[in-house]
């Protein structure tokens, strides 16, 4: 068995790090795991614990999607929180609407559906998680602190392919090895 999920990498930027250091150091006095920028992506699926002779069928169904696919911009911009404001559980970056990005994930959805692989719960949301919250001690002060991020350009990525990772989980973070690349 593999943890596996499907991706776009992405690569920060100048102005994505100093973004990023901003609100780590703000909110240093939280119970935060952050993510590390080097391993930041956009998740299209998450396919979890897999059989590993299901991989050529997973990988045909990315050939499938990427055929109709063509090169396309991000647009990474804005904070926020999954979860409540008094539950607060993901700090995040937004990736604004972008047609390519929806059409995309959809091919990835309904081909993986065509194999069994169950829907999603919920919909779609393009965001990178940044942060998983084990424990906010100052729940006012860590939505001022998001607040002042809610509305702010972060950087463009140009997307040329999306990759089938393998997550392994270690104690020191996860380790993603990329399994295949589908070229845009």
């Amino acid at each position: 068995m593999k943890r596996l999920f499907v991706a776009i990498k992405i690569h920060p930027s100048e102005t994505y790090t100093i973004v990023f250091k901003q609100i780590l150091s703000s909110l240093s006095h939280e119970r935060i795991k952050w993510v590390d920028p080097s391993n930041m992506h956009l998740t299209l699926k998450f396919l979890g614990e897999t059989d590993e002779t299901k991989i050529p069928e997973i990988t045909h169904v990315l050939q499938k999607a990427v055929a109709n696919s063509k090169p396309f911009s991000l647009q990474i911009a804005d904070a926020g929180i999954f979860g409540s404001r008094y539950d607060p559980k993901v700090i995040w970056f937004g990736i604004k609407k972008h047609p390519e990005l929806e059409k995309l994930a959809k091919d990835i959805f309904i081909g993986l559906q065509s194999c069994n692989w169950q829907p999603d719960r919920q919909n779609f949301v393009p965001h990178l998680t940044i942060g998983r919250i084990k424990e906010i001690k100052d729940k006012p002060l860590f939505q001022q602190i998001i607040s002042r991020f809610r509305t702010i350009e972060i950087q463009n990525e140009i997307v040329t392919e999306f990759i089938l990772y393998e997550s392994i989980l270690k104690r020191e973070g996860p380790q993603y090895i990329a399994i295949s690349r589908f070229a845009l």
